[in-house]
C-alpha cells in the first residue's frame, strides 16, 4: 500500500534501493504518529471538515491502536511502504470511508515532521534526565573523593596539585553545562509543523494553534516553507547536542585510561572491569573506557554528516531528507547505551591515596610557597623569581595541609571545590 500509488508498476531495483530501511527505523515513530493522528483528527472534527461521529471514531481506534503499540510494539506489513501508511490502512480497514479521512490536510511530509519532533522531543528529555543523573553520581564522588590529591598537568608536564573531587566536580559542572545544550535542541523539537502538508500549506481551515496545544508545542512553525526546512535542521541540533555530551563523556573515558596506567597510576580498575591478553599474562586493559572513548568520538561526525545530506538542498522536501532519519535514531540510541555504561563504571573507579608522595612531585606545590610570599606582601614576580632560584638551587617544596580543606580558597580550587554550589545548579534544572 502506497499513499501515492496511481496504478503505475513500480521498478523493483528503484523500489528497493530508495526505501532502504525506513520501515525499520519507522516502527519506532509508530506512538508518534498515532498521537500526531489523534490530535489530527480532534482539530479536523473541531473545524467541521469531519463529522463529530467520525471524529469519534478516528480516536477510539487510534486510541487503541495507542495502547496496543505500548503494549505489543507495532509491525509494517511487507506491502506497506511507511508508518503512515501502515496507520491508515489499519483505519480504513477497521472503519472503511472514515479511516480514509485521516489524511485530509495532510502530507506524509508533515506526518514525519511531527513524529519526529515528537520523538526527539521525548528521547532528548530522557537523555538529558541521563545526563543529570551522571552529573549528580559525579558529584557523589567527588565529595567521596574531595580529600585525595591528585596531581595536575599542563602541557603533559607536572604543574599544580589537584584533588580527584577537583577532577570528578569538573566533569559535573561539564555535564550539567551540556544539558544547556540539550535544553536548546528540545527546544527546538518543541515546535508544531502539523498542518503544513508537504511544505507550502493548505486552503482547508486547519486550527493549528489547537493541534500545538494538544501536542503541548511551545509553539506552532508560521510559515510552511519553515516547517518544511526544519527537517534535518531539528535533527543537526539533536546531533549537535549528543556530540557535545559525548565529547565530555569521551574526554573522562580518556582520562581515566590514561590514570589506570602503570606511567600514571593515580587509579586502579576491579578485574571485573579489564580484559587480558593472548599473549601477556599480566595486563589488564580498560577496554571499557577505551570503548566508551570511541563511541563517543564516533557520535562526533553525525552532526557533519547531517550537514552534509542538507548542504546542497534547496527548499522543498527532498528524498534526501530520509537517510537523516537513520541516523539520528541509532545515534540516540548509542549515547542512552553510553550514559548507561558509565553510570555502571564510574562508582568502580577507585583513586589510589598518597600519589604525591612520589619525588617526581617535589615541585608541584611551588605556587603555595609563591603565594605565601605573597600574602606576606612580597610582590608576586618578585615571589615567583625567588621561587624560581630555590627550585633552581634544589629546594624541596613541601605540600601545605591548608591545601586539602581551606575555605579561604578561591572558589573551584581544591580546598574549596564548590559542590553545594553545583548541586544548587542542578536541583535548578
Amino acid at each position: 500500500m502506497k499513499l501515492w500509488d496511481k496504478g503505475t508498476p513500480i521498478d523493483d531495483v528503484m523500489e528497493s534501493f530508495t526505501v532502504g530501511n525506513d520501515r525499520e527505523i519507522d516502527v519506532r515513530l509508530a506512538r508518534w504518529d498515532v498521537v500526531g493522528s489523534i490530535a489530527h483528527a480532534e482539530m479536523l472534527g473541531h473545524v467541521g471538515l469531519i463529522t463529530n461521529e467520525e471524529r469519534l471514531a478516528l480516536t477510539n481506534e487510534l486510541g487503541l491502536l495507542l495502547e496496543s503499540i505500548d503494549a505489543n510494539g507495532f509491525v509494517i506489513d511487507d506491502d506497506v511502504e511507511d508508518v503512515h501508511s501502515q496507520v491508515e490502512k489499519i483505519l480504513t480497514q477497521r472503519l472503511g470511508d472514515t479511516g480514509k479521512k485521516i489524511h485530509t490536510g495532510r502530507s506524509r511530509n508533515d506526518q514525519v515532521l511531527v513524529d519526529l519532533k515528537l520523538f526527539l522531543r521525548h528521547e532528548l528529555r530522557t537523555l538529558r534526565a541521563a545526563t543529570r543523573d551522571v552529573a549528580l553520581l559525579f558529584l557523589d564522588l567527588a565529595e567521596q573523593y574531595q580529600n585525595i590529591l591528585l596531581p595536575g598537568y599542563t602541557h603533559y608536564q607536572i604543574a599544580m596539585p589537584s584533588s580527584f573531587g577537583l577532577w570528578f566536580a569538573g566533569y559535573a559542572e561539564a555535564l550539567i553545562e551540556d544539558m544547556r545544550v540539550l535544553d536548546m535542541a528540545i527546544d527546538a523539537a518543541n515546535v508544531n509543523p502539523l498542518g503544513s502538508a508537504a511544505g507550502y500549506g493548505t486552503r482547508l481551515p486547519l486550527d493549528r494553534e489547537l493541534t500545538t496545544r494538544a501536542l503541548n508545542f511551545d509553539r506552532v512553525h508560521v510559515t510552511s516553507t519553515f516547517a518544511q526546512m526544519s527537517r534535518g535542521r531539528t535533527e543537526k541540533l539533536a546531533a549537535l547536542a549528543i556530540a557535545q555530551c559525548a565529547s565530555t563523556v569521551g574526554r573522562f573515558a580518556a582520562d581515566v585510561v590514561h590514570y589506570a596506567s602503570q606511567n600514571f597510576g593515580f587509579i586502579t580498575l576491579p578485574d571485573a572491569l579489564t580484559t587480558g591478553s593472548s599473549i601477556m599474562p599480566h595486563k589488564k586493559n580498560p577496554d571499557v573506557f577505551e570503548v566508551l572513548r570511541a563511541r563517543c568520538n564516533r557520535l562526533q561526525s553525525l552532526s557533519v554528516e547531517i550537514g552534509a545530506v542538507l548542504g546542497n538542498l534547496p527548499s522543498g522536501y527532498h528524498r534526501d531528507l530520509q537517510f537523516i532519519k537513520d541516523r539520528i535514531v541509532p545515534a540516540i540510541d548509542e549515547f542512552a547505551l553510553i550514559l548507561r555504561v558509565l553510570q555502571h563504571v564510574a562508582p568502580q573507579i577507585q583513586p589510589i591515596d598518597g600519589i604525591l608522595n612520589n619525588p617526581m612531585y617535589q615541585h608541584l606545590f611551588s605556587v603555595d610557597r609563591v603565594d605565601e610570599f605573597v600574602k606576606n606582601g612580597m610582590p608576586f614576580r618578585d615571589a615567583y623569581r625567588q621561587v624560581a632560584q630555590e627550585i633552581k638551587e634544589g629546594a624541596v617544596m613541601s605540600a601545605p595541609q591548608a591545601n586539602v580543606n581551606d575555605a579561604q580558597a578561591a572558589l573551584g580550587s581544591i580546598g574549596n571545590v564548590g559542590i553545594g554550589e553545583l548541586r544548587k545548579r542542578v536541583s535548578s534544572f
